[in-house]
């Protein structure tokens, strides 16, 4: 029985480290044997997580970095090449809070400005990794994972905006992986659904809660009771797909979505 870990001796940047998912996968690449950098624009969170990886006895550091700023994700990239002598993994778990993109509200009803505000989750995806895929390509390996939700695949209503976005990610990676085909260059997406133990999802629940006069507990019950396996998945979930599609266990896959939303919806 092989019980070493699955991604012993690689490096790993996480964008969004700072947040409830991209914590999450960062402590849980660090656990499963990687060095992670951790990349966000909050310092207190970044640290408190990468405080958290060090102390399990990991390694970890992180960098105060806009996600939407080509220029300083391109450098960064470069500087943890430059520590490290490549990049292996990398993922984005950035996005905007959910007052700024209308989740609940009809398309009918839906601002412009909210809506391409949810756009800009596929805009910082596609930053970061088109700026990982150059150094990828050149060291001749790597796995780039994109990260969506269930709204993927529109399944209720008022996910008009962050659908869109997450549809996109979706189509983006797909190219990515048929351009990338020969290069040695993994390209993958990981499709969560609401995971109850985010920040992203009470704050939904609150916004549908005082629309439908339910309480949060209540909205995340019928979001479970929604799902084929009547059980949402939480980050620890969403970070154990993570690993897996970092891992060499996955090697196979490329251009695909792993689909982990528990029968949210199906492909």
């Amino acid at each position: 029985m092989n019980d070493a870990p699955f991604l012993k001796d690689k490096c790993a940047v996480v964008f969004g480290a700072g947040g409830s998912i991209g914590a999450a996968v960062a402590r849980k690449f660090g656990a499963e044997g990687a060095e992670v950098f951790l990349a966000g624009r909050t310092e207190s969170t970044l640290d408190a997580a990468t405080r958290q990886i060090n102390e399990s006895g990991g390694r970890a550091d992180y960098a105060v970095i806009d996600a939407l700023d080509d220029s300083a994700v391109d450098k960064y990239l470069d500087r943890v090449v430059e520590q490290t002598g490549s990049i292996d993994i990398e993922l984005n778990a950035t996005g905007p809070r959910i007052t700024e993109y209308g989740n609940g509200k009809p398309a009918v009803d839906l601002p412009v400005e909210e809506f391409t505000a949810a756009q800009t989750v596929l805009t910082s995806q596609f930053i970061t990794a088109r700026c990982a895929a150059r150094q990828m390509v050149r060291q001749g390996s790597g796995v780039i994972i994109f990260l969506t939700g269930s709204p993927a695949r529109p399944h209720l209503p008022g996910g008009s905006a962050i659908g869109a976005a997450f549809g996109g990610i979706e189509n983006l990676m797909r190219t990515m992986a048929l351009e990338l085909s020969g290069t040695g260059v993994r390209v993958v997406c990981l499709r969560t659904a609401a995971n109850p133990d985010t920040r992203t999802i009470q704050d939904t629940a609150d916004t549908v809660g005082k629309m439908m006069n339910l309480t949060r507990e209540q909205v995340l019950a019928d979001l479970a009771a929604s799902t084929w396996l009547k059980v949402s998945p939480h980050t620890e979930d969403t970070a154990n797909g993570a690993v897996l599609l970092a891992s060499d266990r996955a090697r196979m896959m490329t251009g695909t979505v792993h689909n982990a939303t528990a029968g949210v919806c199906t492909d």
